[in-house]
């Protein structure tokens, strides 16, 4: 291990972020590099416990105890070899994952975590900056052809593993270019383009395929689609949104948050076309959804320079340490402040939304209630309302980011393949799904999830994938395995 006291010397340490006001003019990442030395006392923190639950929170298997030590003794290249042998894209999940392996660090029993997130990204960024990361074309090609739907992080994440087996992949995508969510879904301030850029143009010298502009399911079928290829993976994402089925939800001012934010997206990329209605330049805001994509939003309207930001929970507050029916190595359901919320606006919870209200169709006011969690005597809960407690906000733009409700399913009936009760693609333990030759993985199958569960779902996607083409034995590793790929 790196240095057994370490974590009893040196506390945890952030990475440094550009000043709040600096960072709201303009769009670029607000995360700063590490300095070398504290990346080396961070890694020294890790104490190598004997059964590393991290190993258990990382869907992917990370090896986190040891890319740490290779860090804290100073052999960066080495651990970039021991990150991407499990995660082909350290570069993106040290920017955008949650960190499920720091809930169930054994330090956090107690105390702060390890920052394993951002030495995911120190590390990637050391390799990219040494010419570390370079193109690995297949030792052989198998003649074996793989379609891939959507180019997000479990598509881009199986073809990667597809074309490491040898099999000629090609990943479809509806969209001018090539990420998906990473793209579009994501602002530019957690993530910034030439970041996804850099990975695809290197899939691409991998000899990785991508045609864009393809709409499969419309202008192409999934079923002419299917005879182009051996196999077909289906990894399109969970884009349909959760509507709020309010009296006024027809206004004008009223926005899905994935429109909101692609359009945003698309005016950074330079390849947009700027919508009154979806700038919130001197408007009341109000943001429903607390989570991610809610954030995400609120970044967005402060930095386009909204009047007022109030972003909206339906929930209460959560608590600020974790409760006795949340114990560690469980998911801490404790009360954050994202990079967004620091920056600004407000925040409200336990705020049920019953009506909007509008004059010659625009949205002008939304009636809410508030409301409190009411247990039974049998454990269950539900949500009521406070008597008395109705309130109105003063609203011009409405961006609802309340969650994503499953995978746009349309053409998908002319393969045979099984839609999930829960309006997702039914797969099995292997990812396959009832059509022969059909799989799929990540949001389409899984429900909207984690960055990290979409690309250990592509991996193992990929490998079942291999082992069908290839007579039951697939070359490529298991979770977490020692391997080259």
């Amino acid at each position: 291990m790196g240095k057994p006291t370490g974590f009893t010397e040196w506390g945890r340490v952030h990475a440094p972020k550009r000043d709040k006001q600096e960072r709201l003019g303009d769009y670029r990442e607000f995360t700063l590099p590490l300095a070398a030395e504290e990346a080396k006392r961070q890694a020294g923190r890790c104490m190598d416990c004997g059964v590393p639950f991290c190993h258990q929170g990382c869907p992917l298997g990370n090896l986190i105890p040891d890319f740490n030590e290779a860090v804290y003794r100073g052999r960066w290249r080495e651990a970039y070899e021991l990150l991407s042998r499990t995660n082909g894209f350290p570069e993106m999940t040290g920017r955008l994952c949650p960190a499920p392996c720091e809930a169930a660090c054994v330090l956090a029993i107690d105390r702060d975590a390890v920052t394993i997130e951002q030495m995911e990204k120190e590390i990637s960024e050391r390799a990219f900056a040494e010419g570390w990361v370079k193109p690995r074309q297949p030792a052989r090609r198998t003649g074996r052809t793989v379609g891939v739907v959507g180019s997000g992080p479990a598509g881009l994440a199986a073809a990667a593993q597809l074309n490491a087996a040898g099999h000629t992949v090609t990943v479809y995508e509806r969209d001018a270019h090539v990420g998906g969510l990473l793209r579009y879904g994501i602002p530019d301030f957690k993530l910034e383009k030439s970041v996804v850029d850099r990975r695809i143009a290197l899939m691409e010298a991998e000899g990785v395929v991508f045609r864009t502009g393809v709409d499969v399911g419309g202008s192409v079928s999934f079923r002419e689609l299917r005879g182009r290829h051996d196999a077909l993976l289906l990894a399109m994402g969970a884009r349909r949104a959760r509507e709020l089925e309010v009296e006024g939800r027809e206004l004008s001012g009223v926005v899905q948050a994935m429109e909101y934010l692609e359009h945003q997206n698309r005016l950074v990329g330079g390849h947009g076309e700027a919508q009154a209605r979806l700038d919130a330049s001197g408007r009341n805001v109000v943001i429903l959804g607390g989570g991610d994509t809610g954030s995400d939003c609120l970044g967005t309207a402060l930095r386009q320079g909204a009047k007022s930001v109030r972003q909206v929970e339906l929930f209460p507050a959560p608590p600020v340490i974790r409760s006795a029916e949340n114990p560690w190595p469980r998911w801490p359901v404790v009360f954050r402040t994202s990079s967004s919320q620091e920056e600004g606006g407000e925040r409200a919870f336990a705020m049920m939304t019953k009506r909007l209200e509008g004059t010659e169709g625009k949205l002008e006011r939304l009636h809410a209630v508030k409301v409190e969690v009411q247990r039974s005597v049998g454990g269950g809960a539900r949500l009521v309302e406070v008597p008395g407690s109705e309130t109105t906000l003063e609203v011009d733009l409405l961006i609802l980011a309340m969650g994503f409700t499953g995978p746009e399913t349309t053409g998908l009936e002319e393969l045979g393949v099984a839609i999930s009760p829960r309006g997702t693609v039914q797969v099995d333990s292997r990812f396959a799904t009832s059509a022969e030759g059909v799989y799929s993985a990540g949001d389409a199958s899984r429900g909207a999830s984690l960055i990290v569960w979409a690309l250990s779902d592509g991996r193992e996607a990929a490998k079942s994938i291999d082992a069908y083409l290839s007579g039951g034995v697939s070359v490529l590793p298991t979770r977490g395995a020692d391997s080259p790929f």
